[in-house]
């Protein structure tokens, strides 16, 4: 088997290029950054930010001369090298290491622990300008950096390239531990953050600091310092940099280009699993109108799993490393009614409404939790993403799997396995596509309280049954959700995966919801109607067009369906009062309600 050179969770520049990694080439924005001199970058986890910043790093040290063109060879700096390059003393800090305290006497104390040691690490780096300089002491990270920059002024040494990487990662994991008070002592006043942002913005004003490039996720802390750093330029939402992390349609179809072709079984299967990673990954905006984007780690996740597994697409398609961010929905929202309200939006209306001003590029801690700012403080975790100037939206099947795992959680709905393993065991073997739908009615709708059906839409149905069905299929099917057709968006689709008996193997449901007052009309009727079936008759001369591979025109297994479904108020069958006593009398009203039908593609 060939070399995996899929380069997930490797963040260092160098190691990339030793190792022949590949390499999707961000340095054309380089030049940019250098009309800047305090520029903050904010993108949510995982979006190769300290990747970045490594390559900000071997760009500008000037020890690192060099290696220039083993370095950079190829990319489009190496070709388009700028005048400062390989000019600068580089200080890297990275405060994502930073471990937690109970106050500030500790918190001050890990601070220094871990930064002091950057600084050390440039002086012995660059000791053939440095002389016999000797720091007065080691244990005060602000105090080893103002002694530095003081004897480069002093002595017209090289400039100082300063780089910190997640700069509000401790102060965000302040947040999310409820610790709001020692967040609060960090940030105001003479704290040691704000006294090391003070001593790099001297250093900028007095020229021994080039430039002081910080990453992170959140405005939040970056705002709380003002006074302590009022010279930050926020290139977040700047029309310039909006590609600078993440990868493009462009990049990203290059990537799978490049895995098919060493780990596939070449571009046969390109289309398909350019649509199973545009379902999953894509869809990030961070200006309305932009161009979407993958989020990079996550992307990269994929390929390395595909890659290792000989060209197999990887049953778990959700980086495990993703859903820790949801805890930050119980912060945010602060109480539990707040928690389902927000839910309810995304998950059943399928959008949250937020005021495009609200973008900006700095906000304080007090605005992050107010509720009517939910949707931005979101957007800039990276759990919602823009449709427009005036609905967020969830970026794509992955977060739509995240969210509704916390959806069920909080509203108590019982994941064990027993209560769908049999069903699906069951089509794998038997390829029956009702049981499923009959499963879901039963299992799942089936525990929800009479109440919530009130709220219950088509847009929560097919989340929510492709969350279910992806959970036990996915080592056999790929899915999405809102496909974009030339007739439309299909609702729910699911694909066989390459290499696997199911492969060939298309279903394409397509749910129709009625109201109350239609109970009769629907109940009344015995097959699909026609204009519902030739609704999805369109969809399905698309999936052929863009799939001629996977369905041809004399496999049958290919299926259409037509799902009705009636919102009534569930009393209707069942007082409200003994739904307790009477599940089952329940859940057959609801299976009474679904009128499925199959018909051949083709």
């Amino acid at each position: 088997m060939a070399r995996i050179t899929i380069p997930y969770a490797v963040a260092d520049f160098v190691e990339m290029r030793e190792r022949n990694f590949y390499y999707v080439d961000k340095t054309d924005f380089i030049p940019g950054l250098e009309d800047y001199k305090a520029p903050v970058f904010l993108r949510p986890r995982r979006f190769g930010k300290s990747l970045f910043i490594s390559t900000l790093a071997c760009y500008y040290d000037r020890t690192k001369a060099d290696r220039f063109e083993e370095l950079f060879g190829g990319t489009w700096i190496g070709e388009h090298p700028t005048e400062e390059h390989n000019r600068y003393m580089i200080v890297r800090y990275d405060f994502s290491a930073m471990v937690m305290a109970d106050d500030m006497e500790g918190l001050e104390r890990n601070f220094n622990r871990l930064n002091c040691s950057p600084v050390e690490i440039m002086v012995t780096h660059n000791r053939d300008v440095f002389k016999d300089f000797q720091f007065s002491s080691r244990d005060d990270a602000s105090q080893m950096l103002e002694e530095v920059l003081g004897y480069v002024r002093e002595h017209g040494l090289p400039k100082v390239y300063i780089l910190v990487d997640e700069y509000d990662n401790f102060t965000n994991q302040l947040l999310t531990a409820y610790k709001d008070p020692l967040y609060e002592q960090v940030t105001t006043r003479d704290s040691f953050l704000r006294t090391f942002f003070k001593v790099i913005k001297k250093g900028i004003g007095e020229g021994s600091v080039r430039t002081c490039f910080c990453a992170g996720v959140l405005p939040v802390t970056m705002d709380d310092l003002t006074s302590g750093y009022n010279i930050a330029e926020i290139l977040t939402l700047h029309p310039r940099f909006l590609d600078m992390l993440g990868f493009t349609y462009e990049e990203a179809s290059a990537y799978l280009g490049y895995v098919l072709k060493k780990y596939g079984t070449g571009q046969d299967s390109f289309e398909e699993l350019w649509q199973l990673i545009v379902n999953n990954y894509d869809g990030y905006r961070f200006r309305p109108g932009a161009e979407p984007l993958f989020n990079s780690t996550i992307l990269t996740y994929f390929f390395k799993n595909f890659a290792t597994m000989d060209g197999m697409i990887p049953s778990e398609l959700v980086d495990e490393n993703l859903r820790t961010d949801i805890g930050w929905i119980r912060r945010l929202t602060l109480s539990q009614e707040n928690s389902k309200e927000m839910l309810d939006a995304l998950v059943i209306d399928d959008e949250l409404s937020y005021n495009v001003s609200d973008l900006s590029s700095k906000f304080n801690k007090r605005k992050f939790f107010d509720k009517n700012f939910y949707p931005v403080s979101l957007f800039y975790l990276g759990m919602t993403t823009l449709r427009n100037n005036y609905r967020m939206v969830l970026p794509n099947l992955t977060m739509r799997s995240i969210y509704m795992d916390y959806y069920n959680e909080m509203n108590h709905i019982e994941g064990n396995a027993q209560r769908y393993v049999p069903t699906y065991e069951r089509f794998t073997e038997e390829r029956r596509f009702e049981p499923l739908v009959q499963n879901y009615f039963e299992q799942y709708l089936g525990q929800f309280p009479a109440q919530v059906f009130d709220k219950i839409n088509e847009n929560f149905i097919r989340c929510s049954f492709f969350e279910l069905c992806s959970r036990y299929l996915s080592s056999y099917y790929t899915f999405a959700i809102e496909q974009n057709n030339s007739a439309g968006r299909s609702n729910f689709e699911m694909t066989g995966i390459p290499g696997t008996d199911y492969y060939k193997d298309d279903r394409l449901a397509e749910f129709k919801y009625f109201k109350a007052k239609e109970a009769e009309r629907m109940l009344a009727l015995s097959d699909p109607r026609p204009e519902d079936v030739a609704q999805v008759r369109a969809y399905a001369k698309d999936t052929k067009l863009k799939f001629p591979i996977i369905i041809s025109s004399n496999d049958r297994s290919s299926v259409l369906q037509v799902i009705y479904i009636l919102k009534v108020k569930l009393s209707v069958f069942t007082p409200i009062q003994k739904i307790s006593k009477h599940l089952s009398s329940l859940i057959a009203a609801l299976m009474a309600l679904g009128v499925s039908s199959c018909v051949s593609l083709f």
